[in-house]
């Protein structure tokens, strides 16, 4: 094992590198719904999250402030008229994970703005989820979101989910530069003034994937959400270097030379966790006998729960994140102050790339809230998401091994998912080639008829969706050498992934060693709380 002295001399200080040495304490890792309590081989670098920043003394204040000294445009007071139609647009229930404690920031946005706009005789005014392709808010999850008052008002037919599979409900706009779609929600498109409200989780949300993502259809979607463009960007998460980012751009720019849009972002920190629960956001170095006895009174009562029970047991902590900055106005400047603070709390500087690099898998994903980590989800969770955590450098080296670690059941919500269920079984055993499925069978999920009802009228993703959770991990797929899953609990889910499998994570590293040889550096990226690695 070669050890990473330069870095450990760089960076014990701060501490959010620690490299194991003989009596570390072993280091507790989500595994799906439960955990593991693992001892690392010795020389192995644990990437720790940075400490969470302070959040803003008075949010309301700090809001107030923004709107009224934005970026690059006029207060949002003098942007309202009366008799004008106003549309806030508002990020949906992927951001953040888990979803934070109530008020919810866009509650509190909301509420703001919505009172300007009563003061200035606004009152046309509609509330569109921007949930693109993802799933419809359900009614609990949207009063969760802005509170008792807004939802009575507004609710159903003015607060409501966008719909991108609605005839008569989308607009063309003209193509970009480089010939691509660009169609957005019929109501936003005919106002005169819209108003986005985000919530910058990571890096790779808000700014001008805010309107050219959220409120679209398949057509506009189809031109960056494809295998030709995520292979082209060496992280999506870092805009200098993403296709995708750049095909977003384009996009956003035409929106905002057609609509008026005053954005309105908020950074958040990493507090994922607190109550009886914030142990796990500690080093297991400062655990103190409390926090010992705390967890493995909740690994036991977690083993002991059936599965569906500890997820809805997990799901329904929420996190006491706070606000971190909150900056309004013209998209690009906006955007790029939030950039600026999310990279203050989550990027972490590192020395090096390493020939095995650990992923431990939480219960959670963008796509998964108060549902089920299934196999396509774990899969974009480690090769897409975690793997893409980085400043354009990925933590593991070309031909390196990731290891996963999470039970790989073969479990799927019907409700939520049901195109990945079809995608799963039908198409990956026929190839797993990400060309292949777009050619070959992208159109017919995105277009069934089945699919598109279940969408619009239930609670599902888009039928195209598990072919997109497939793409995000093409950078993943095509840099690392093999993939394996530890504590799988069974053999034909890590098989039609390509995976390897072991029962335990001494065994996954054993195996890695054998392929990178026994000299092989070590990282693990102690994820959650969120960080995002910039590689040396």
């Amino acid at each position: 094992m070669r050890p990473f002295k330069t870095l450990q001399k760089l960076y014990d200080e701060e501490s959010q590198v620690v490299i194991t040495e003989k009596g570390s304490p072993p280091r507790v890792l989500f595994h799906g719904e439960n955990f593991l309590q693992e001892d690392l081989p010795v020389g192995t670098r644990v990437i720790f999250p940075r400490p969470p920043l302070a959040g803003v003394p008075n949010v309301k204040a700090a809001i107030r402030y923004a709107i009224n000294n934005p970026e690059g445009m006029e207060p949002l007071h003098a942007l309202l008229k009366p008799g004008m139609r106003l549309t806030c647009v508002i990020d949906d229930i992927s951001v953040p994970l888990p979803p934070m404690v109530t008020p919810d920031v866009r509650q509190t946005i909301l509420e703001i703005v919505l009172e300007l706009a009563a003061d200035s005789g606004v009152d046309d005014v509609h509330l569109i989820i921007a949930n693109a392709l993802h799933r419809r808010m359900t009614e609990g999850e949207m009063k969760r979101m802005v509170g008792e008052k807004i939802f009575d008002a507004y609710y159903p037919d003015r607060y409501y989910n966008h719909d991108a599979e609605d005839p008569d409900g989308m607009v063309a706009l003209e193509r970009t530069s480089h010939g691509e779609e660009v169609s957005v929600n019929r109501r936003v498109a005919e106002s005169d003034l819209i108003v986005y409200v985000n919530v910058n989780f990571v890096p790779m949300n808000g700014g001008h994937k805010s309107m050219g993502t959220g409120v679209s259809n398949y057509a506009s979607l189809r031109h960056h959400h494809n295998p030709k463009t995520i292979r082209a960007s060496d992280s999506y998460m870092e805009p200098k270097t993403s296709a995708l980012y750049k095909s977003n751009e384009r996009i956003g720019r035409n929106i905002d030379k057609h609509l008026k849009v005053f954005h309105i972002e908020t950074a958040l920190n990493n507090r994922m966790f607190g109550g009886p629960t914030d142990f796990l956001a500690k080093k297991e170095e400062d655990y103190t006998e409390a926090d010992r006895l705390k967890f493995q009174a909740m690994r036991f009562a977690l083993s002991k729960l059936p599965r569906a029970a500890a997820r809805k047991v997990l799901n329904s902590v929420p996190a006491p994140y706070d606000v971190t900055g909150v900056y309004a106005g013209a998209t690009e400047p906006t955007h790029a102050k939030t950039l600026e603070t999310s990279y203050k709390q989550y990027v972490v500087p590192v020395e090096g790339q390493s020939d095995i690099v650990i992923f431990p898998i939480p219960f959670i994903s963008p796509y998964s809230v108060n549902s089920i980590l299934n196999p396509l989800l774990v899969q974009v969770m480690g090769l897409g998401y975690f793997y893409n955590l980085n400043r354009g450098v990925p933590l593991v080296k070309k031909g390196g091994v990731l290891i996963l670690l999470h039970p790989a059941y073969d479990e799927f919500d019907p409700e939520h998912h049901p195109s990945y269920i079809e995608f799963f079984h039908r198409l990956l055993p026929e190839t797993r080639d990400s060309m292949k499925l777009e050619h070959k069978y992208e159109r017919e999920f995105a277009e069934n008829p089945s699919y598109v009802h279940l969408y619009r009228k239930g609670n599902a993703y888009h039928g195209v969706h598990p072919f997109y959770m497939w793409y995000w991990g093409e950078n993943g797929r095509q840099h690392v050498g093999k993939v394996i899953v530890a504590g799988a609990e069974n053999n034909h889910v890590p098989a039609l992934m390509g995976w390897d499998r072991t029962d335990t994570l001494t065994e996954a590293i054993e195996e890695a060693r054998g392929f990178m040889g026994r000299s092989a550096t070590i990282s693990l990226l102690r994820i959650a709380p969120t960080v995002m690695v910039d590689v040396k």
